[in-house]
C-alpha cells in the first residue's frame, strides 16, 4: 500500500486519483497508525519552505515518517515543496530541512529570465534524467508541469535524478538511496507523470 501523507500541505486526492487509473493501491495517512502501515509513502508539499516544514514538525508525523523512511528504508518520494524539505536549508525561510539529502533551497536569478514573467516558473518544461529507474519507459526530454520560484541546489552530483533548464540547468529531480524527490508535479502532468508514479509504485 502506498500511503499519501496528509499533513495540510498538499492535494493528497490528486495523487489517489492517480493511483487507482494506475490499479496501485494507496491510501492517504493522517495518523501515526496509518503510517505505520505503509510500504511506500508519498510526501506531497504546496506552500512556502517554512509553512511546509512547520506543517509536518506540527502533524505529529515526522517521527513515524522518518522511521520508516530513515530506518526501515521504505521508498518515499516528494513532490514540489515535499522534495524541498528533504534539503538542509532554504532561502526561503528560516527553518531547518529533514536534511535528508545534502542541499540548500535557493531562489533563481532573474537576471538570467529574459520573459516578462520571470517568476514562478510555471507550466511545461523538459525533463533530462539522468539514468534511474524512477524514469524508466519516459522519454529523454519528456515534459512535466511546474510551479515554483525555487529550486534544489544539490551539493552532491551523485544525488541528480534529473535536471531542466530555466534560468540555466537546475535539478529538477534528486535520488539517495531509498528517497527521491521532484520538482514538478506528477499528478498533474498526464501520461509521462502516470508513468513516474507508476515507476515508483513498481520499485
Amino acid at each position: 500500500m502506498i500511503s499519501v501523507i496528509d499533513f495540510g500541505c498538499g492535494n493528497t486526492h490528486a495523487f489517489i486519483n492517480a493511483f487507482k487509473r494506475l490499479n496501485v493501491p494507496a491510501n492517504i495517512a493522517r495518523s501515526v497508525a496509518e503510517v505505520e502501515k505503509a510500504e511506500k509513502i508519498v510526501l506531497p508539499g504546496v506552500g512556502s519552505f517554512d509553512y511546509v516544514m512547520n506543517n509536518f514538525n506540527n502533524s505529529g508525523l515526522r517521527d513515524v515518517v522518518e522511521q520508516k523512511v530513515l530506518v526501515e528504508k521504505i521508498d518515499v518520494i516528494g513532490v514540489c515543496a515535499g522534495m524541498q524539505i528533504f534539503a538542509e536549508t532554504s532561502d526561503e525561510g528560516n527553518e531547518k530541512g529533514l536534511g535528508w539529502i545534502k542541499g540548500h533551497i535557493q531562489q533563481f536569478d532573474t537576471s538570467l529570465i529574459k520573459h516578462k514573467t520571470k517568476l514562478p516558473h510555471m507550466g511545461w518544461n523538459t525533463v533530462n534524467p539522468v539514468n534511474n529507474q524512477l524514469f524508466e519507459g519516459i522519454d529523454v526530454s519528456s515534459r512535466f508541469y511546474f510551479v515554483h520560484s525555487y529550486y534544489f541546489a544539490n551539493s552532491n552530483p551523485e544525488n541528480i535524478a534529473a535536471t531542466t533548464n530555466y534560468a540555466g540547468s537546475f535539478t529538477s529531480a534528486v535520488k539517495r538511496d531509498n528517497i527521491y524527490g521532484v520538482q514538478f508535479h506528477p499528478e498533474k502532468s498526464h501520461g509521462n507523470g502516470l508513468q513516474l508514479l507508476k515507476n515508483f509504485a513498481e520499485l
